[in-house]
């Protein structure tokens, strides 16, 4: 691997006292929490971000979460920020992403102690072990992780102790193929800006979206945000017409309402988009496995067990994301072949029978591959799994921390409990995405999370949905 001027990479190495760094991936909320639970340890983060702090915060900033500050909040991070005169938000409050972001995110990054061992703008591009290939087991263990990163177009080697992996999974939404892969046609309509993905912010775009046929493809509440939204849009511009699309083929449970849901928000979201089909506002599709994406001089086609869908001139694909594996090839990982979570922690996050609310705590001990030092934390940890909350990833990171710092009794010791309360359904299937950005296509069952939910919500006041 060599510069664009043909010279080789530059190896950094450990720092005048000796100690090599642990290498923390991503800046987001879990990612600034593990350096902060490092750092509470004596050992030395390296946070490296590929964009900015809260980069993945930043493409859902215009929704509402579901749990309130207290709930969205690491201990070892607060600590940090109290000592710099941090005014601390409305315990009972909901944040935005950009309130989350700007008012937590931003001051924790920009801490004495944080500030100076972040690097943004720098993207890794491998992990491995210096000196050492997959194949390679002698000495494997003692020696240095090898982390290759890219930052204004060039190239560096980093050396680290351990690496904590909180890299998210935003950067790699599910494809809308019902088959798990891109559908034909995907690839070309999303590089003409005619796809989008995720929680879209289609008031924030209506040369986009207004006065358009507009295709929402998903069953969780990202959807559901995303078609509020364009009801909304819909006032100023009546010509915008709404599809919603689902994959499961009965209504039954659609809109995950459960008036025993202990997160008043979320069960109004449902609720607010139930009504909205009603009054014929939005049109409801059941039974669409997307096989193919076809344009046509009068918009886009959607092929379907069923027949054809359409056409419409925009599609928002809300269908969850998975995690980005490319830049751990030559690690020793061991993941779940189905979920890619740690094989441990699969069977407690399986969507397939997992009801979310009976996650236990975890940490290092269900976190740990066959590479000694990695660790896969927050988000990206749960691999295909949608129903990751904050506060657990806060645990698993302070769980690492101690593993790292070899206290192994604090390591096992639960530290979190979560609040009482969650509203799941008995029924099987893949469970929904409020606790994160997006849903897996096709979602089954209605099913929750508890209190502590990622990024989706209600919009901001003064956009009450539509009735």
């Amino acid at each position: 691997m060599t510069q664009p001027n043909g010279q080789p990479p530059t190896l950094h190495r450990p720092g005048l006292d000796g100690r090599l760094p642990v290498a923390v991936i991503g800046a987001g909320p879990v990612g600034l929490a593990a350096a902060a639970h490092l750092l509470q340890r004596g050992l030395d983060p390296l946070v490296l971000e590929a964009g900015e702090v809260g980069a993945g915060v930043q493409g859902w900033a215009h929704v509402r979460v579901f749990s309130p500050w207290q709930h969205n909040l690491d201990a070892a991070a607060t600590r940090l920020l109290t000592r710099s005169r941090w005014v601390p938000p409305d315990p009972g409050g909901y944040p935005t992403g950009a309130e989350l972001r700007e008012r937590y995110l931003l001051p924790l990054a920009a801490t004495p102690e944080l500030a100076p061992r972040l690097r943004l703008g720098t993207r890794v591009l491998a992990i491995t072990r210096h000196g050492r290939d997959k194949m390679k087991d002698g000495g494997r263990e003692q020696a240095p992780f090898e982390v290759v990163v890219e930052s204004g177009g060039r190239q560096e080697r980093l050396l680290a102790g351990a690496v904590v992996d909180a890299g998210g999974t935003v950067g790699t939404p599910n494809p809308l193929g019902a088959s798990g892969i891109p559908a034909p046609g995907e690839a070309a309509l999303a590089a003409d800006g005619c796809l989008a993905y995720g929680v879209a912010d289609v008031l924030a775009q209506p040369g986009r979206y207004a006065g358009r046929r507009v295709l929402v493809v998903g069953s969780g509440h990202s959807a559901m945000q995303v078609l509020g939204d364009l009801v909304r849009l819909r006032e100023q511009a009546p010509g915008t017409e709404v599809t919603w699309a689902v994959r499961r083929a009965q209504t039954a449970g659609v809109y995950r309402v459960d008036g025993d849901d202990p997160l008043p928000a979320r069960a109004a979201l449902g609720a607010g988009v139930e009504r909205l089909v009603a009054a014929g506002a939005v049109r409801l599709v059941t039974g669409v496995e997307v096989e193919e994406l076809r344009p046509i001089a009068d918009g886009i086609l959607v092929a379907h067990p069923g027949g054809l869908l359409g056409p419409v001139d925009q599609v928002v694909a809300a269908t969850g994301f998975r995690p980005d594996l490319a830049a751990l090839g030559e690690l020793r990982l061991g993941l779940d072949p189905a979920v890619e979570a740690p094989a441990a922690l699969a069977p407690l996050i399986d969507p397939n029978t997992h009801s979310c609310n009976t996650v236990p705590p975890h940490g290092a001990l269900e976190l740990a591959h066959p590479e000694p030092g990695f660790y896969l934390a927050g988000m990206k940890s749960y691999g295909r799994a949608p129903t990751f909350l904050m506060l657990t990833g806060y645990e698993q990171v302070r769980s690492i921390a101690a593993a790292l710092a070899g206290d192994l009794e604090a390591a096992r010791r639960v530290e979190l409990t979560l609040p009482a309360g969650g509203a799941c359904s008995t029924d099987r299937g893949a469970a929904d995405a409020s606790c994160t950005v997006g849903e897996p296509a096709g979602a089954g069952a209605a099913a929750c999370c508890g209190p502590e939910v990622v990024p989706l919500g209600e919009r901001p006041a003064g956009t009450a949905m539509a009735r």
